[in-house]
């Protein structure tokens, strides 16, 4: 597996962010902050990508696809980690989407045709 080097400053992806248990842990970590802050009940789902950049620590940009109630969503966000200090901070936490999937297009229209 090739590594990727990250550049002072520059965003490179995270290879294999989709299967990285550190990447799925701050995932994860920024929908509880969610949760808390919002009163939320988001339910992280899977990692979709990632990059990353150095700053003073790691600044992670995650995709993630997360369920609110039975509505499966795309979200953002930014997480800088600064482990020297073991600190995680989410910086930015935004819904980009909602994910449609051919059955639940199918049932709708189904339901609409027979209503």
């Amino acid at each position: 597996m090739t590594t990727v080097e990250p550049i002072s400053g520059g965003i490179s992806d995270v290879p294999g962010a989709a299967n990285s248990v550190e990447i799925e842990e701050l995932a994860r970590f920024a929908v509880d902050e969610h949760n808390k802050k919002e009163n939320g009940a988001l339910e992280f789902v899977k990692v979709i990508s990632a990059k990353q950049q150095v700053v003073e620590g790691m600044m992670y940009y995650i995709t993630f696809e997360a369920k609110d109630g039975e509505t499966l969503k795309v979200y953002e966000t930014k997480v800088w980690v600064r482990e020297w200090l073991n600190s995680k901070e989410v910086q930015e936490f935004k819904e980009v989407s909602t994910v449609t999937t051919n059955a639940t297009a199918t049932s709708a229209t189904l339901f609409s045709v027979s209503a």
